[in-house]
């Protein structure tokens, strides 16, 4: 373990650029592509993957490893956090062997941009009300619909979709994943800037989108079990990417802040900052349990939810903290500096709604593992097609 340890720092410390990762220009992507494809090369991206498809095929150990040691870097990888943290751990769990052959190995190396296609302008804490249809034409599937909030559209080459396959079933059982070109006839991506005045997210149209049959990721109308494979991939992923030591709101950078506005020896600000890195700890820590379970083959399940949860709050409370030691350059800043820490503060809310409200966690950690009641759901067993969801409310 020495051995690796030593190979990857020194690896990092010498390809990592000095740019910032924000993914504003076409020359950050390809930066972006460039670091991914060498990381690669270098054996230190999908370090517990299988080898089979293109993963290292090695333990938990050597990935903490690698996580240990980047954690002192600003790598410019978030391009590619829907592809690692989501679509490909799923393609992994459910996808045929000829799918992981095809799709793996460049999604690792960043050839191939992934994004995840699931919320709606009708369905979006509801997932399961979602309207657009694949449609089952001789040996191919037609899809017509709208995607909405879809992270990183803009940069992706293909999509992970959940449409409705059987609409005579109920909500949940009538749904399909696909595998989805995105840059196929009929696929249309149009920028959502948010309040930090960036596009991070898309709207996405599908006009007689044409599939092969053989784009089915897991069983047709077993689409719901897909989702909730994917999304406990993805609360995982978000809980543990929340944190980065380069995040203007990170504990690294609020104390740095501390120290040159004069306020680190305040004893409010110290028990503040103190709270924030138990809690940015504890949660690294918990992230760290769920990633090496999963590397054995015991899915986070429901717990994902937990870091989900815990990573939004997180992010409230160093706004708190932020706003304790420098409050003028929350709210108006002339320098790279404040203009950063305001865009992270602005980002803050959708923390608490991206990858399910936090409302929506505090109801599966009651369920699924403190075994709390369910709510009581009367459309459950109800034909979609007789429910009155999303713009069907009109019909």
């Amino acid at each position: 373990m020495d051995k690796f340890r030593e190979k990857v720092r020194d690896w990092l410390a010498t390809n990592v650029p000095e740019s910032a990762d924000t993914l504003e220009t076409a020359e950050q992507v390809a930066l972006a592509k460039r670091f991914q494809a060498a990381l690669y090369d270098a054996g230190l991206a999908g370090i517990t993957w299988p080898k089979e498809y293109g993963g290292q095929g090695l333990t938990a150990a050597e990935q903490q490893i690698f996580n240990d040691e980047s954690a002192d870097h600003d790598l410019p990888t978030s391009l590619f956090m829907i592809s690692m943290g989501m679509c490909g751990p799923t393609l992994v769990d459910l996808g045929t062997h000829e799918q992981k052959s095809r799709y793996v190995r460049p999604l690792l190396r960043g050839e191939e941009v992934w994004c995840q296609l699931f919320s709606e302008p009708g369905a979006g804490s509801d997932v399961a009300s979602l309207q657009t249809r694949a449609v089952r034409d001789g040996g191919e599937w037609v899809v017509n619909g709208q995607k909405v909030w879809t992270s990183g559209a803009q940069h992706a080459d293909f999509g992970a979709l959940l449409a409705r396959t059987n609409p005579d079933l109920p909500k949940h059982k009538g749904l399909t994943m696909f595998i989805v070109d995105m840059h196929a006839p009929g696929v249309t991506v149009r920028p959502l800037k948010d309040m930090t005045g960036r596009a991070p997210f898309n709207e996405v149209y599908f006009d007689n989108v044409r599939l092969p049959a053989d784009s089915v990721l897991g069983e047709v109308d077993a689409g719901w079990f897909a989702a909730v494979t994917m999304l406990g991939h993805e609360r995982v992923s978000i809980g543990g990417s929340v944190r980065r030591r380069y995040d203007p709101l990170g504990y690294h950078n609020l104390a740095d802040l501390a120290k040159r506005t004069g306020r680190s020896q305040d004893p409010a600000v110290r028990a503040e900052l103190a709270a924030l890195y138990a809690a940015e700890r504890a949660l690294s820590l918990f992230n760290t349990r769920l990633r090496q379970e999963s590397d054995a083959g015991t899915p986070p399940g429901a717990r994902g939810s937990v870091a989900k949860l815990a990573g939004a709050e997180l992010l409230w409370r160093a706004v708190s903290v932020a706003g304790l030691i420098a409050p003028q350059e929350t709210i108006a800043w002339e320098d790279d500096e404040g203009g950063e820490l305001a865009a992270a503060i602005n980002a803050t809310p959708a923390s608490s709604i991206a990858g399910g409200t936090n409302q929506v966690q505090r109801n599966i950690i009651g369920e699924r593992i403190l075994g709390l009641p369910k709510e009581p759901q009367v459309d459950r067993d109800v034909p979609f097609r007789e429910l009155r969801v999303g713009t069907q409310r009109q019909a």
